[in-house]
């Protein structure tokens, strides 16, 4: 007959075991707890003060790493040369004076009549009318130079007239340089509108059909050709015999 197990004891022939409340059998969280509960008040703040630290110095070098938009600004004012800190020197105002007044030395003038290319044309100062004659494509066939002082001088605002001799100009007036006469009679064949404009009896209409008419058919030979042109006739041709010469 088998004997009564005591409840309470271990059984006959069984070793006993006895198990320890060791910390480290609940793992590391209760460890640390244990931990922090064993430090005062003063402690756990300056163990929290340390870790609001960490994490807002780590929050503070992530904002910075990240990449930045780059603002390029476009300026219109124009920028000063390279190296240049102060006012200009003076040999560089001394250049842009010089420059200025090259620039302002330049002569336009008007020539027409008897050349290839009629025009306003710019040339520097010093020029002569030769230069102007050339610069004009040279005279044509029926043009006469000898009429013309070809070395004198250009001057600003002035008209140089290559005519075919048959109108001398008067000795001793700029007409002997190539320069039109104020109240000399008007060349038809090199007049400019503006010129035929001014003679009396003639409109602009009237003076942009003497232009078009020797254009198409070549200079006048006579006055009288005047007839040939649209808007002209006997009244208004007498009208303007003693004001032009061809």
């Amino acid at each position: 007959m088998l004997a009564p197990r005591d409840a309470t004891g271990p059984a006959p022939g069984v070793a006993s075991v006895t198990v320890r409340a060791d910390e480290r059998a609940y793992g590391p969280a209760v460890a640390i707890r244990e931990r922090l509960d064993a430090l005062s008040r003063a402690e756990l703040a300056g163990l929290v003060a340390v870790i609001v630290v960490t994490i807002v110095g780590a929050g503070l070098w992530y904002v910075r790493s990240l990449p930045r938009p780059v603002d390029v600004a476009l300026s219109t004012a124009p920028s000063a040369p390279f190296g240049a800190t102060g006012p200009p020197a003076p040999g560089a105002l001394a250049s842009a004076s010089a420059s200025m007044s090259a620039t302002s030395a330049q002569l336009v003038v008007d020539v027409a009549g008897l050349v290839r290319r009629p025009g306003v044309y710019t040339f520097p100062a010093g020029s002569r009318v030769i230069d102007a004659i050339r610069r004009a494509g040279g005279p044509s066939p029926r043009a006469d130079l000898s009429t013309l002082n070809l070395a004198a001088p250009l001057t600003d605002g002035t008209q140089i007239v290559v005519g075919d001799g048959s109108a001398a100009p008067v000795p001793g007036t700029p007409g002997t340089s190539g320069v039109a006469v104020p109240g000399s009679p008007v060349n038809i064949n090199a007049a400019t509108e503006p010129e035929l404009e001014a003679l009396t009896g003639v409109g602009p209409v009237t003076a942009n059909a003497i232009i078009q008419y020797r254009t198409e058919h070549g200079p006048f030979a006579t006055v009288d050709d005047l007839l040939n042109v649209s808007g002209i006739g006997p009244a208004t041709l007498e009208e303007l015999r003693p004001q032009v010469t061809v």
